[in-house]
């Protein structure tokens, strides 16, 4: 038995079927047109563009170094004393020795002073001495006056004994035995207050000794400090070195406390160096740079961390690792990469512009055939002065245009001529 053949839907309405269809191809068009007027583009000559190429690749985990290099010890020269500049022995940029006079002063009211403070000074220092000669002087005349005592005692006493004896014979009446005894008596009471005024005269000496000789020795230090005050007026220098900022002219005056200088002594040179905010939480004591100069590298090691941020950077200073070189200069400028971590391989981007209106945030990526670009969201990780580590948003071989973006933050699209 025969069956009917049944046409398809579309071959049995074919007359409305492909009218329509035409409609929704021309209305998909349409609106893919509209979706392509409304994005916001921005049309951009292709010279003025810099791309690059997402690559794999070793993630180098440095910043780069640039400081200058500065005296490993300075000491800033003051004025002690102020007055007018009489003579000038040396000018900035000599080399000094330790104790070479420097600059020298005039001060008459200083002087004048220290004449005024030094008579005082001796004046007291004058009845110190005094009260101190006449304690030794007291001190003497109580042992002589006790030794006189002593001798008539042990001559009444040998007297006294001669006569005893002749006494008992009637030899020697008794009238001079009892003078004899009467004099033994008051030999012995003048022995025994003398004994007291002695022992009371040690007592007082013991006592006031010891402040006069402090009361001495303070007027003396001070009588010293006070005429070291005219050789204030000479400045010296603390130590060998170079000096630095030396402006000082003859006949000009200057106050106490006014800075004449600097000193860098002979103890060697540093790096002082700036370092972008960024890196403020990785930078450590202890790690290592390199800078070149000099025709060859020069190995450093950071020695101190200063985290006050100003100007978008933060400071720190390096030390010259093994032999410091021979023909550093203090101020010379110094450039070169400062080590924060190990390498290790990472999807990377060549570091540009981009990154300062971007923060790395999103990049503008090119479409094949390189006509357009379009704004896509990426997420970066650690960043040195030539490479930016790629962790999200890009895959290997996508081309970022990496020029600035300056302007560009209102447009998803950018259209290449």
């Amino acid at each position: 038995m025969d069956e009917p053949l049944r046409q398809s839907w579309l071959r049995r309405h074919r007359r409305i079927a492909l009218p329509a269809l035409g409609l929704a191809a021309v209305l998909l068009a349409l609106v893919a047109g509209i979706r392509s007027f409304a994005t916001p583009s921005l049309a951009v000559r292709s010279e003025e563009l810099v791309v690059a190429r997402a690559m794999r690749g070793a993630f180098h985990d440095t910043t780069s170094l640039q400081g200058r290099v500065e005296p490993r010890d300075t000491i800033y020269l003051d004025a002690a004393e102020g007055g007018r500049v009489r003579r000038v022995f040396v000018t900035s940029g000599d080399h000094v020795a330790a104790g070479q006079p420097l600059v020298e002063f005039t001060n008459t009211t200083l002087e004048l002073d220290i004449l005024s403070q030094e008579a005082r000074l001796i004046e007291s220092i004058t009845q110190l001495q005094g009260y101190q000669q006449q304690l030794e002087q007291d001190r003497s005349e109580n042992a002589q006056a006790l030794a006189a005592t002593r001798y008539d005692r042990t001559r009444v006493d040998r007297d006294l004994a001669r006569s005893l004896p002749l006494a008992d014979r009637g030899f020697v009446p008794k009238k001079t035995i009892d003078g004899l005894m009467d004099e033994r008596r008051a030999v012995a009471d003048r022995q025994a207050i003398q004994e007291a005024r002695r022992r009371r005269q040690a007592r007082l000496s013991a006592l006031q000794q010891p402040q006069i000789d402090t009361q001495l020795a303070t007027l003396t230090r001070s009588l010293s400090i006070t005429r070291a005050k005219l050789d204030d007026l000479t400045v010296r220098a603390p130590a060998a070195g170079r000096l630095a900022a030396f402006d000082v002219e003859r006949g000009e005056n200057r106050n106490r406390g006014d800075r004449l200088g600097e000193l860098a002594l002979d103890t060697g040179f540093r790096v002082a160096a700036r370092i972008d905010e960024y890196y403020l939480g990785r930078v450590r004591v202890g790690q290592r740079a390199e800078a070149e100069g000099h025709g060859r590298v020069m190995p450093l090691v950071v020695t101190r961390i200063y985290p006050e941020v100003k100007d978008g950077s933060f400071g720190i200073d390096l030390d010259f690792v093994g032999t410091e070189p021979a023909a550093l200069v203090a101020g010379e400028a110094v450039r070169g990469r400062l080590s924060l971590g190990a390498d290790r391989p990472a999807l990377l981007l060549p570091a540009g512009a981009f990154l300062e209106a971007s923060g790395g945030r999103w990049a503008f990526v090119l479409a094949p055939g390189g006509g357009r670009a379009e704004r896509r969201r990426i997420r970066i990780g650690r960043r040195n002065a030539d490479q930016v580590e790629i962790l999200a948003g890009l895959t290997p071989g996508d081309r970022v245009i990496t020029s600035s973006y300056d302007g560009w933050d209102a447009y998803r699209r950018i259209d290449i001529r």
